[in-house]
């Protein structure tokens, strides 16, 4: 797998989350179901947004990136975001993508422009637009096609493979003169240096199907590579049913969420909507997925203090409609509900003493969770391994007083819970409780 990954210039914001979060998911989804698999997913360190902060804020390009590279890191750790096998840096890879833009150029897929640099000739990609379901006479034709105007160019959508160095900018040496090199190329020099010609999956953002990956596929195939076999976009997401943007207010850091919410709480509410389906956040969606969060890891915590046996094997007909689930184009809404009605089942048997159908239930719900990053220990609300255990027995003893309608014990477990700053909500799923 090929991720594009940041262009550190800025903190993360909640949309690099999403969609960190669903390749993390597809990763470990993909492992789970027994795949060896090789992550990349690259640090973009030189660009036009890197030269223009790095002059407002007085600084360098490589240390304003080593900065906002590191900020990404962390933020993602924070966040549960497992580590790439390979981070490769644009800059690491200038000398790759010079031979390979002297291949394009000897095929006569692309051309020099005196002073500007070179482009690569979309005449000579006979699937230009493929990869959106777009002609190239809609691409010039439509207001949104993101190219750069230039009247040197031989098409319109011919794009930049090497820029000529402006005053005060970086550059390096190339056969074209100085410059530095254009986004897309730096992709796919990356991508089949680590992975080869032909790899399995490319991803990144719906923001990026075009034009950054049409314009990869274009100069991987203007080279004869065969590149990426599958193409995998995630969606944005709206704040409070707007697009997340500066200029609407509404734009809100990684950093800033995961001060107020748990970072198990965003993975849940990332994965209660497929990945391609714009998603919405907004607080009472967070609040949503905070109690679908304590609903799954009070069900554990009751389950382990009733004793269920630990070695019991999962049930294989929710395996099968788990992995129907995630087989269906990694369909986690539906493999979500899979689990939480485990929770269901395991927590009716054993308001009827069955122990047994419980602890199937329970090993299947850490096995499924777990294939979606999701802990079911997680950063335990009391901080006190001690008082869990001891309100995990008490629940126990309560819900077998309400199942025998012994309503003045189960009465008296609350009010003593409740002395000691634990709050309880019965629901459907059992009984949460978190200490005040």
């Amino acid at each position: 797998m090929y991720v594009c990954g940041p262009t550190v210039y800025d903190d993360p914001h909640v949309g690099h989350a999403r969609t960190a979060l669903t390749f993390d998911m597809i990763r470990r989804y993909l492992q789970w179901r027994g795949f060896n698999v090789t992550f990349v997913s690259n640090i973009t360190d030189i660009d036009d947004n890197i030269i223009k902060r790095a002059f407002e804020t007085g600084t360098t390009e490589p240390e304003l990136a080593a900065r906002y590279e590191q900020v990404y890191i962390d933020q993602m750790d924070r966040f549960g975001i497992a580590h790439p096998d390979h981070r490769p840096h644009a800059t690491e890879y200038v000398e790759e993508m010079l031979e390979f833009i002297g291949d394009l150029v000897d095929r006569g897929a692309a051309y020099a422009i005196e002073g500007k640099g070179v482009y690569f000739s979309v005449a000579a990609h006979a699937r230009y637009g493929d990869l959106i379901g777009r002609t190239p006479e809609e691409l010039r034709e439509g207001a949104g096609a993101r190219v750069e105007v230039d009247v040197d160019k031989a098409d319109p959508l011919d794009f930049a493979l090497w820029k000529a160095a402006k005053p005060g900018e970086p550059d390096w040496n190339s056969p074209w003169g100085p410059g530095r090199p254009g986004w897309h190329i730096e992709c796919v020099a990356m991508a089949t240096d680590l992975l080869g010609e032909t790899f399995d999956i490319h991803g990144g953002g719906d923001d990026l199907a075009f034009p950054h990956h049409q314009n990869e596929v274009a100069e991987a195939e203007g080279a004869e590579l065969g590149f990426a076999r599958h193409w995998i976009h995630g969606a944005m997401l709206n704040v409070n049913g707007e697009k997340m943007a500066k200029s609407l207010g509404n734009f809100t850091t990684l950093s800033d969420l995961l001060d107020v919410y748990e970072p198990q709480v965003l993975r849940l509410l990332m994965l209660q909507t497929h990945y391609r389906t714009v998603m919405e956040l907004s607080d009472d969606a967070l609040t949503g997925a905070s109690g679908a969060l304590d609903r799954l890891r009070a069900w554990h915590r009751r389950a382990v203090a009733a004793g269920v046996d630990q070695t019991a094997s999962a049930d294989a007909d929710a395996v099968a409609r788990f992995t129907a689930a995630m087989d269906d184009d990694f369909g986690t809404p539906a493999a979500l509900a899979v689990v939480f009605d485990l929770v269901r089942e395991g927590n009716a048997a054993l308001n009827t003493g069955d122990t047994s159908r419980a602890a199937t239930a329970h090993a299947t719900v850490c096995d499924l969770a777990g294939a979606l990053g999701l802990s079911l220990a997680g950063d335990d609300q009391s901080g006190d391994d001690a008082l869990t255990e001891k309100v995990g027995t008490l629940l126990v003893e309560r819900d077998e007083a309400r199942a025998a309608k012994d309503f003045a014990t189960a009465d008296r477990i609350r009010d003593e819970l409740a002395a000691e700053g634990i709050v309880l909500e019965d629901t459907p799923d059992g009984t949460i409780w978190r200490k005040t």
